[in-house]
């Protein structure tokens, strides 16, 4: 049987890594719906591709631009554009699952579109957890919505708990442990950091990624944003959720079990492989991923994440251990603060100092609804945002 699928974010790392894992599977998978930002010209080749039904843009400058693309290539795709355009394609009939891969805050409205429309959703947008944990999954309960995560950690701890079960302290799982490279500043010297420019935070070791998510792995902010999306998917407290560096990214995560075994999910560090196993689920279908060789690999280590290093990494667990809207302050706030960067608008070092300055603030509203989570997001930009030109 033929899955239709809509890709939210098909221009970023994770859609073009979909669309390479689907093309290998033309009998499996049909193309229903693309969106992208700004890369229309990717989006274009893209829809040429794969034909999709709808594809979805921005802002209307930016549809009339890929619907001259198309026209020119005699292409059938109709082009919408916006926010409710997105969460259309998310939440339609004719689509089977949803591929999840828009960055930041921007992914959540569409997202929990699908999760209402009980769609199987591929998550990969971590901020949707983040933001709106408790919303998103009840909302995801109530309809019956599946949620499989894509995030190479998240995956790695679904596959190697007990089948449907989550953290469940009655099926002998004593801890979750999510492992992270350390980025490319593991071993930098900690005066050195005011310096550090985008054009090096932009490197990661061993991933190929977008911009903003490598800027969040140096600084470990994509590692807190993980733990508190691990509490939500697995519904595991806080305390036994821990986080360990280990620089080869080949072990994923681990499980740690009552009786002293460790399950940990091993691979090469290749988004494709965390996306084949979501797709294809019951079965395993080919990802394009080279296989793991052990005799190439020289060690496999591991270190305790230090604080001082990675402040953005404690303010994540205390915005986990907080709880309500914090977490949704934590991550608007280090949205502003890394575009900030990229933009050289303030100091590496500064983008913990503004996600500490908004935690720091009291922020009325609710958490209890996307209207209110919403406004709360839009509260911390504009707070970060002010601290952020006073730091520059």
């Amino acid at each position: 049987m033929t899955q239709s699928l809509t890709i939210l974010g098909s221009t970023g790392s994770i859609g073009t890594s979909t669309l390479d894992v689907v093309a290998r599977h033309p009998e499996r998978f049909r193309i229903f719906a693309l969106s992208g930002h700004s890369q229309t010209a990717k989006l274009a080749e893209q829809c040429l591709a794969f034909r999709p039904q709808y594809a979805v843009t921005a802002n209307e400058a930016q549809a009339a631009e890929l619907r001259a693309h198309l026209a020119a290539a005699s292409c059938q795709t109709e082009v919408l554009h916006g926010e409710q355009a997105l969460c259309d394609i998310a939440a339609a009939p004719e689509t089977d699952g949803v591929m999840a891969a828009i960055v930041g805050a921007a992914g959540l409205p569409p997202t929990l579109a699908a999760a209402r429309a009980g769609k199987t959703i591929y998550l990969a947008n971590k901020e949707t957890l983040v933001v709106s944990g408790s919303l998103f999954m009840q909302t995801a309960a109530q309809s019956g919505a599946r949620i499989l995560p894509v995030d190479s950690e998240h995956n790695a701890i679904y596959q190697v708990l007990p089948p449907g079960k989550g953290y469940l302290k009655q099926n002998g799982v004593q801890s979750i442990i999510l492992t992270a490279s350390g980025g490319p500043f593991l071993h930098t010297d900690l005066a050195d950091f005011p310096a550090i420019t985008p054009e090096q935070a932009v490197k990661h070791p061993n991933w190929q990624m977008g911009r903003k998510i490598s800027v969040d792995s140096a600084t470990m902010m994509n590692k807190g944003l993980e733990l508190i999306e691990a509490h939500w998917l697995f519904n595991c407290p806080p305390e036994k959720l821990e986080t360990v560096i280990h620089p080869q990214s080949v072990v994923h995560s681990m499980v740690r079990y009552a009786d002293g075994s460790v399950l940990a999910q091993m691979g090469t560090p290749d988004m494709r492989t965390p996306i084949a196993y979501c797709l294809g689920l019951p079965e395993r279908i080919a990802s394009g991923v080279p296989p793991l060789d052990f005799a190439a690999l020289s060690a496999l280590t591991f270190e305790t994440p230090d604080y001082r290093r990675f402040p953005c990494l404690e303010l994540a667990y205390q915005a986990m251990q907080a709880g309500g809207g914090v977490p949704c302050v934590l991550n608007a706030a280090n949205e502003i603060a890394v575009a900030a960067f990229l933009a050289n608008r303030i100091r590496f070092t500064d983008i913990a100092h503004t996600v500490r300055h908004c935690l720091e603030q009291d922020f009325s509203g609710s958490h209890h609804s996307l209207e209110g989570l919403l406004d709360l997001d839009a509260a911390a930009r504009r707070a970060a945002e002010a601290f952020v030109q006073q730091a520059a």
